[in-house]
């Protein structure tokens, strides 16, 4: 029996087959209906295909996807990589591209070649935090001096207590600090406990308040560990994570000690100098090696992640509990509910389903580890390759998808207002290598309206605001990948902070902001000409007047003057160094540290001296105009040195 309905003009025949349906038959299909409705308000991960990535890729097709995607950029931008993809807790992908030792032509392998995985390393600390939290003996909530020798720090500039969490988010405060933190040689290396000390930074900015990557917070955390275990940290490591994943082709001692027969499987790391042009780097070695030091294979990295992704029903083999494995993998930390933000140390991604993640970087070689737990997938890529970014990036993204651009919210502030320029909160505070950071801010600018574009050093990002002062990445550069949201905490009409889930980005402080920094930069011009031009008119002079004796009050000004060009020589040859290879101990560069204190020492004692003797010699007015304009540039100079911190 069947009703006719007329819709669109169109003819429907609807049957009444549920006048004679059971009972039990309407109940299923009521509830199957409900199920549907239901459903779909959920997002797409409820239906996850088991034979997909996140982003819809057959696993069928990965192979041919992956291949594709690399072969742009092996042999051209990067000299080799190991890509190994997981799904269900199986390794369905992998395989190895390009060359581990470009000269000897061996290729890279995943289950062979080793490779240093920089800051995924510290995923490793995070871990054993969390597993002597399941045991007791760990809070992370607790003030960490609790669990350090006393005055172990130095340099705490606030009252507020640190925790175990503000070490695992990089909301400690801690400046950047770039001396004895990594080297190219392994004779540098110290114990950890000396290599905290030798390494401390300045604690800038109150616990708790602003991201600021940092290497220190995460070796400090592992010495927690130490003290705790009164074990060293690598050898905790290798009882607790290590062996009960069968990570044998791993180490984390930063010496390769008791393991020196894996550096026969170790890669040769490259920086790439011109397309299709590697040079060789250095191996890196650290003192602080709980933050990077771990050298390993691409299927022992997969081991760790199917740790952090056990099958349905079974507890990780890392934890007792599978609720310790729930809270480590939980959001810990955010700026912002609308925003991305920190799992005990691991970064949120916005990708077609959350993902967790931590890239790592060396001197030469760079990597990327990228968990998806709502589809039990992940992704794993190392490249002996510093600072690759498409690969270990750009594919990741192609496998695990973008999330649905949000609709944009109604009345929404200007881009206006979060427009200006800003400088990483990541940054040295007392050392002169932060002018580099000021002269290499973020710029933001607006594209039209609730569109914004940031750049950096020739790169681009373009975002989109979906709610009050929160911005999504539509388009852009690889670099910013990490950046995938921003949240611009404004006050006053006027960016106070930006946070991301790496790193928060501030305004220039008083004093130092783009005008200023303009004028010092032609000061610095100024004295630099100065003191490199009047040596060679004082050696004009000299010839000239060679033959008379020089008087005792000329002597003064050509000390001054030379002092002067001593300094600004010594900058010169202190910067290059430090652009060319910025791994170093500070002892290092002491030397000439100290050197600019006492050239500077010598140019005070002459500016006194002849300001003394110029009270009783009857001077010229050209005399006078020259020694005040010597007097004057130097001073300048001392100046500019004592507010860029390069006495220090």
């Amino acid at each position: 029996m069947a009703d006719i309905y007329y819709t669109n003009n169109k003819k429907v025949f609807i049957y009444k087959e549920y006048e004679v349906m059971s009972m039990n038959n309407i109940r299923i299909f009521l509830l199957a209906s409900f199920l549907m409705i239901i459903f779909s308000f959920f997002p797409h991960p409820l239906f996850a295909s088991d034979d997909q990535t996140p982003s819809g890729i057959p696993l069928s097709e990965l192979e041919t996807s992956i291949d594709d995607y690399v072969a742009p950029f092996i042999g051209n931008t990067t000299a080799g990589a190991s890509v190994l993809v997981l799904k269900n807790h199986d390794i369905v992908f992998s395989k190895g591209y390009g060359f581990s030792a470009i000269e000897d032509q061996l290729p890279m392998q995943p289950e062979q070649t080793i490779m240093e995985w920089g800051s995924i390393s510290k995923l490793f600390v995070y871990v054993a935090a969390m597993q002597l939290v399941e045991e007791g003996k760990l809070d992370l909530e607790e003030d960490i001096t609790t669990y350090l020798p006393e005055d172990f720090l130095t340099k705490l500039s606030y009252d507020k207590p640190l925790t175990m969490l503000h070490l695992m988010h990089h909301t400690a405060g801690f400046e950047e600090y770039i001396f004895d933190v990594g080297f190219g040689s392994s004779d540098r290396v110290t114990s950890l406990e000396e290599g905290l000390q030798l390494a401390e930074p300045h604690q800038v900015y109150p616990p708790g308040e602003v991201v600021a990557y940092s290497n220190y917070s995460t070796s400090l955390a592992a010495y927690i560990i130490e003290c705790i275990t009164s074990e060293p940290f690598y050898e905790y490591v290798e009882e607790n994570i290590f062996q009960p994943l069968g990570m044998t082709q791993t180490v984390i001692h930063p010496t390769f000690e008791g393991n020196e027969e894996l550096l026969t499987n170790k890669a040769k790391g490259y920086i790439a100098s011109e397309p299709a042009e590697f040079i060789e780097a250095d191996w890196l070695y650290m003192s602080l090696y709980p933050s990077g030091s771990i050298n390993g294979t691409a299927e022992n990295l997969a081991a760790f992640a199917q740790a952090l992704l056990p099958a349905d029903g079974e507890i990780s083999p890392l934890f007792e509990k599978e609720e310790t494995l729930e809270a480590f993998l939980s959001q810990s930390y955010t700026a912002n509910d609308q925003a991305s933000g920190i799992a005990h140390g691991m970064w949120e991604y916005p990708g077609a389903s959350r993902g967790l993640t931590h890239g790592g970087n060396t001197t030469s070689f760079s990597s990327n580890l990228h968990l998806v737990p709502e589809e039990d997938f992940a992704v794993i890529i190392l490249t002996n390759q510093a600072g690759e970014l498409d690969i270990n990036y750009g594919l990741t993204a192609l496998l695990v998808g973008e999330k649905d651009q949000l609709n944009l919210a109604d009345n929404l502030p200007s881009t206006g207002e979060v427009e200006g320029s800003f400088l990483p909160a990541r940054r040295p505070h007392h050392s002169f290598i932060s002018l580099y950071f000021y002269l290499m801010p973020y710029h933001v600018t607006t594209i039209q309206e609730n569109e914004i574009q940031i750049s950096y050093a020739g790169l681009t990002a373009n975002y989109r605001q979906t709610s009050p002062y929160v911005y999504e990445m539509m388009e852009g550069d690889s670099f910013f990948h990490s950046m995938k949201n921003l949240t611009f905490q404004v006050e006053d009409g006027k960016v106070a902070q930006i946070s991301t889930a790496i790193s928060d980005y501030l305004p220039y402080p008083a004093g130092k902001t783009p005008p200023f920094l303009m004028i010092h930069v032609v000061l610095a011009i100024i004295c630099v000409l100065f003191f490199l031009i009047c040596p060679i008119i004082l050696l004009v002079k000299s010839i000239k007047n060679r033959k008379r004796k020089m008087k005792r009050m000329s002597i003064w000004p050509s000390i001054l003057i030379m002092s002067g060009t001593a300094t600004v020589i010594n900058v010169v040859i202190l910067a290059a160094r430090l652009l060319t290879k910025y791994e170093r101990a500070y002892a290092e560069i002491a030397f000439q540290v100290m050197l600019n204190s006492i050239f500077s020492g010598i140019a005070i004692v002459s500016m006194i001296l002849l300001a003394w003797q110029w009270r009783r010699a009857r001077l010229t007015r050209a005399h006078k105009v020259g020694y005040s304009v010597s007097i004057g540039m130097s001073a300048m100079l001392i100046a500019l040195l004592t507010i860029w911190h390069f006495y220090s």
